[in-house]
């Protein structure tokens, strides 16, 4: 699978499944909104396979209702975590930013076109790492729509063509280390990527 070059950083949503959030032992009334740099696009590392949202025009406070309209297609995204680092930031009350974007740590699958995936809220996402199932999950089962996270995150930054929002990881996220292999997918479109 082609790596998707872009110039522009990720707006990352934490917390978005609510099994997910479960596992984490979290409560969620509003979405927690990070960004990843441009650099970040391919310790104690762990996995959170998600759905990338890609922008096909400027973007600026969209209305819920036309959030779609500006949706360009969506990428497979692995949001790589350096855990032990984000824990100490979360005790210190820091950003995340040294756990979350540092070089490498979100490779971006090929661009898939919106007429592809009509409806992006019934898609069933999976992670292997060395061919063992670790993450599997539906869209549908996202807190926050596709269409508000848009609306959400353009009141805050101006989106631009290109960026991508990743919506969140559904529960299974885990350490990987070295040499392994991750493979993800989305079921009846995309299969076994390497990623």
């Amino acid at each position: 699978v082609a790596v998707m070059a872009v110039s522009k950083p990720l707006s990352r949503f934490w917390e978005n499944y609510a099994d997910h959030v479960r596992e984490c032992a979290a409560r969620v009334s509003e979405p927690v909104l990070f960004l990843k740099p441009s650099t970040a696009y391919v310790r104690n590392l762990h996995h959170e396979l998600e759905l990338g949202v890609v922008m096909g025009k400027r973007c600026r406070a969209a209305p819920e209702s036309a959030a779609m309209d500006y949706v360009g297609g969506y990428a497979l995204c692995l949001d790589m975590t350096a855990r032990d680092v984000q824990d100490e930031c979360k005790k210190k009350g820091l950003p995340w930013t040294l756990a979350k974007s540092f070089t490498a740590s979100c490779p971006v699958s090929a661009f898939v076109p919106k007429e592809k995936i009509p409806d992006p809220h019934n898609l069933k996402l999976w992670l292997k790492v060395n061919g063992e199932l670790r993450q599997e999950g539906e869209t549908s089962s996202m807190i926050f729509s596709i269409p508000y996270i848009i609306s959400y995150v353009s009141k805050i930054i101006t989106l631009e063509e290109g960026d991508i929002i990743l919506t969140g990881t559904p529960k299974g996220v885990g350490p990987v280390k070295e040499n392994d292999e991750i493979e993800a997918g989305i079921h009846g479109l995309v299969e076994k990527p390497e990623l």
